[in-house]
């Protein structure tokens, strides 16, 4: 069984505490998961991307505070 989870907008800025603008942003840089289209302008995000996204900056912060 698949247990994908698709989130909205409103709930990847609660769980990322990033603003809209912001996700746009970091998504045309390539810098943040793309969404995926439901329909017309209907769009989520897969959570576990979301998720993901997430462990990565803290590996990375992580890194860095090594390297400091």
């Amino acid at each position: 069984m698949n247990t994908t989870r698709l989130i909205r907008r409103p709930e990847v800025e609660k769980t990322t505490g990033l603003s809209r603008s912001s996700i746009y942003v970091r998504m045309s840089r390539n810098e943040f998961p793309k969404p995926i289209a439901l329909g017309g302008r209907l769009v989520a995000w897969d959570e576990a991307d979301i998720q993901q996204w997430i462990a990565d900056r803290i590996e990375a912060s992580k890194q860095l505070n090594k390297t400091a």
